[in-house]
């Protein structure tokens, strides 16, 4: 997982399928993984630099 950027975006490599961020939710990480992105753990604005 990078530490300075989020993932909109992420194709599962076993099936193919193309996951999206939940309503609400600034990137992949923090939809479908256990913790949130680095930059939300930081206290960061996430995505803005991209």
């Amino acid at each position: 997982m990078p530490e300075n950027v989020c993932h909109w975006y992420y194709e599962c490599t076993a099936c193919g399928v193309l996951l999206k961020p939940k309503s609400g939710d600034c990137c992949v990480f923090c939809s479908y993984g256990t913790t949130p992105c680095p930059p939300i753990q930081a206290e960061n604005a996430c995505c803005l630099n991209l």
